[in-house]
Order: C-alpha cells, then sequence, then structure tokens
C-alpha cells in the first residue's frame, strides 16, 4: 500500500513539473511609454521555482532582477532600476513562447504597462 501511494505521488509531481513554464534563455520585446516606444531583452534563468536574470533596454546596461519566481504559468519579479531609486514590479503568465506582463512602480509619475514578449529562438 505504501509502495502504490509513494508512486502515486511521483506520479502527480511528474505532472505538475511538466505543466510548470520553463522561461530559461532570451525573451525580447517592446514597451509603450508617453516618450515612445522602446526595445527591451530580458535574460532568466530558472532553477526549480527561483527565477533570476536582467533586463537590458535603452537605458544602456542590463539591470538585475530580483524576487523572482515561477508557479506553473506565472511568472513575477522586481527590477530595481537607477540604483534602487526606481522599483519595478512585474507579475505575468506564461503561454509556450509568448510572455505577458503587467508592471507596475512604486512611483506614482511612472504609469503601468503591459509588455508581450517572445521568447528568443
Amino acid at each position: 500500500m505504501k509502495k502504490r501511494f509513494a508512486t502515486a505521488a511521483l506520479l502527480i509531481l511528474s505532472a505538475i513539473t511538466a505543466f510548470a513554464a520553463d522561461v530559461t534563455g532570451k525573451w525580447t520585446g517592446q514597451m509603450s511609454t508617453p516618450n515612445g516606444d522602446f526595445n527591451l531583452e530580458f535574460t532568466f534563468r530558472q532553477d526549480g521555482s527561483a527565477l533570476t536574470g536582467s533586463v537590458a533596454g535603452p537605458q544602456g546596461d542590463p539591470m538585475a532582477i530580483s524576487d523572482g519566481k515561477v508557479d506553473g504559468d506565472k511568472v513575477s519579479f522586481t527590477v530595481n532600476a537607477h540604483d534602487g531609486e526606481f522599483v519595478i514590479h512585474h507579475e505575468g503568465t506564461v503561454s509556450g513562447d509568448t510572455m505577458t506582463l503587467k508592471s507596475k512602480s512604486e512611483q506614482g509619475d511612472f504609469p503601468g504597462a503591459e509588455i508581450t514578449l517572445t521568447k528568443a529562438k
């Protein structure tokens, strides 16, 4: 009986893992702002549910992401821009090679945005 339970539990865990998004790699997209559109390139590294990486845009050097996690098809992470004076929170979903993010800043003068990213091949 214990052996059957252990086998069933292992199969369930395997199925859950199979449905989890794998976001490791480069993702590109465009963000629209009142000052115009600009290109973004995210580089993600996923280790289980932990997510790390960086984002590069027109500002120059890539900025590290923090507090990143993946839960099924859901992703979330934070970007601290300009030495932490500008904090942007991202939450989104992954469907195949497409990731849709909603961003929100702690600063009131930066409106939230929606970004659609495509995984680079």
